[in-house]
């Protein structure tokens, strides 16, 4: 029984992560991009992936390594996504204390601004507001908005040009 297979090959063993790395590296970049998009860097979410798994070599079989890549590589993506979101959370709150320091003048023309917008607003046919708010409010695709209302989708897009052409002509500056 030479030639017989060990019961447990090691991790650690550089030939054996060796290996899992050609077998999955390219599978949990390509997980990440699917997933998340480029701009969450699949290629060090493998590496950090691969990172742990040397780390914690001694503890994960290599039969177990394919889902301890996988799993790895997404909770640091799903990570960096939750930081990204702090720091947006917070950046847009001290944007917020910054335009309470506005001068007046800038403040005056941001409410004639709104006013000029609410009455072009009122003008507009119910449908084509409707239509308009539904997209640029709520943010609801032209399909969406379609069968929503039991129209069509041009009839859709022809009321949301219509109105953008309208508060155009109605409100000045824009």
């Amino acid at each position: 029984m030479k030639n017989a297979k060990p019961l447990f090959e090691n991790t650690c063993e550089k030939t054996v992560f060796s290996k899992l790395h050609e077998r999955y590296a390219k599978d949990i970049h390509d997980f990440i991009y699917y997933k998340f998009g480029e701009q969450y860097s699949p290629k060090d979410k493998v590496q950090e992936a691969f990172m742990k798994l040397w780390e914690n070599c001694k503890k994960i079989s290599p039969e177990k390594a394919k889902s301890y890549l996988f799993s790895v590589a997404n909770n640091t993506t799903l990570n960096t996504l939750k930081h990204k979101k702090v720091v947006l959370k917070y950046e847009s709150n001290t944007s917020k204390n910054d335009s309470n320091i506005q001068d007046p003048q800038f403040l005056l023309e941001e409410k004639e601004y709104l006013n000029k917008y609410q009455k072009a607003l009122s003008k507009l046919t119910e449908e084509k507001r409707v239509a308009f708010m539904l997209n640029r409010v709520e943010g609801k695709k032209h399909k969406e908005i379609a069968e929503l209302l039991g129209i069509s989708r041009k009839a859709v897009e022809k009321r949301i040009y219509s109105a953008l052409k309208q508060l155009r002509q109605d409100i000045d500056g824009i």
